[in-house]
């Protein structure tokens, strides 16, 4: 693909090594995790740390997927609140995954912090902003229920988003301090870097393409001839997911999540474009992302066509809510664009499923996936060494694919249209 629709602003570290470990033939794993994203190697890392031989096998290069060209945003929660969690869980699950969920950005930043990685980030907290009167009551009822649980949250007037934005047309919103933004490739690469010092093997340039058990024992069959043996196996490939597994692609919705970053801001706008360094989502349909880099640029990212990009158009709409937002950046050069695939559950919550003995797999990140990935590697790595399911903050379900699942992202491409359309008769 042509550089201009692959070419990031982050940057890997710039000691990153390339990753080309493999266990020796006839050695066995305790487990072998295919996917190096977030997900796959903090589950590798804690796995290691907990004395299990790790193999990781990523089909192309750490970083490569969306866990490293993300938008570096850092939330904690799910797309649901804690009073929703309690009535569709129950009382003791659903309080596991309240307290499971106001911990992710905890985690990212605490392990930043400890590891003392090489990752530029600021945690300033993260803007909800609302455009509508509904989405003023829906981000009231939100700060409400966090608020009684002593998160550090906040409703923010119109007076106040104006000023911690510099954004035009929102009529309030909600701050959580919670979380923050980071580099997304260059945490990638480290969690690799750590995990790696920990013992675990990475193996980049290695698709996996055929799994067998025999009597216990897993098989993994890369496209290169590598043949690995292991205990257990873990799919953390999301949007990414072929067909490894049966039906397993066929329970998510892969969706393009496009990005564009402007040239670094002249000082004269920077001083009024998120002064704080906040990240931001707004409250549209087809929402808007857009955060501050670390170099001064202003990043801003939102779902993009189904298909892959074929010309620089492809990103027009992304530049229109940019100057919608800040018309003063009509001068500013858009220097970058690219895109990652995304994973979309029916019930937009992550899945795990284990379909055999030895045998798990991890889908639907649902734009958190820094924090929630990175929690739930830990979780999964615990419950590999106890076997233990309470490990895990989401119970453990069948794979159910989606009825007519061929047809999903045509119906997914035309609801994204009709809402772009109501989202501009909004303004």
């Amino acid at each position: 693909m042509p550089l201009p629709f692959s070419d990031p602003i982050w940057q890997k570290p710039p000691a990153a090594p390339a990753f080309r470990s493999l266990f020796p033939g006839g050695q066995r794993a305790d487990v072998v995790i295919v996917g190096g994203g977030i997900l796959g190697l903090s589950t590798a890392l804690h796995a290691a740390r907990f004395g299990l031989a790790v193999q990781v096998l990523e089909a192309g290069e750490i970083g490569q997927g969306a866990s490293g060209l993300n938008g570096g945003q850092v939330i904690p929660g799910l797309k649901y609140d804690p009073e929703w969690l309690l009535e569709h869980f129950g009382p003791e699950r659903g309080e596991i995954l309240v307290n499971f969920a106001a911990s992710t950005a905890d985690t990212v930043f605490e392990l930043i912090r400890d590891e003392k990685l090489a990752v530029p980030f600021v945690r300033n907290g993260w803007i909800q902003a609302a455009h509508t009167e509904t989405a003023l009551k829906a981000v009231a009822n939100r700060n409400r229920q966090w608020r009684n649980r002593g998160a550090d949250v906040r409703l923010l007037s119109q007076t106040e988003i104006a000023a911690l934005t510099g954004a035009q047309g929102y009529l309030g919103g909600w701050l959580d301090r919670r979380a923050g933004v980071i580099d997304p490739l260059a945490y990638t690469s480290e969690l690799a870097r750590i995990a790696s010092t920990a013992g675990v093997k990475i193996a980049e340039h290695q698709k996996v393409v055929r799994l067998d058990n025999n009597a216990g024992i897993w098989r993994i069959s890369t496209e290169g001839g590598a043949e690995l043996q292991a205990k257990a196996v873990i799919l953390a490939t999301d949007a990414y997911t072929g067909d490894l597994l049966p039906g397993l692609a066929e329970t998510i919705v892969p969706l393009h999540s496009f990005q564009i970053a402007t040239a670094p801001l002249p000082p004269d706008l920077a001083a009024g474009i998120l002064p704080e360094g906040q990240a931001v989502s707004d409250s549209r349909r087809i929402l808007v992302y857009y955060r501050k880099s670390a170099d001064g640029r202003l990043v801003l990212g939102g779902r993009g066509r189904m298909a892959l990009p074929t010309s620089e158009g492809d990103w027009a709409h992304l530049e229109r809510a940019l100057l919608r937002l800040y018309p003063a950046l009509s001068g500013v050069a858009i220097e970058k664009r690219w895109f990652g695939r995304v994973a979309m559950t029916p019930d937009h919550l992550p899945h795990i499923h284990e379909p055999e003995q030895g045998l798990m797999a991890v889908v639907g990140c649902q734009g958190r996936g820094v924090g929630l990935m990175t929690a739930l590697g830990e979780r999964i790595a615990g419950y590999l060494v106890s076997g233990d399911a309470r490990q895990l903050p989401f119970p453990v379900s069948p794979i159910r694919p989606i009825r007519l699942h061929a047809f999903r992202q045509v119906g997914v491409a035309a609801t994204i249209a009709w809402y772009r359309m109501l989202d501009a008769f909004e303004r």
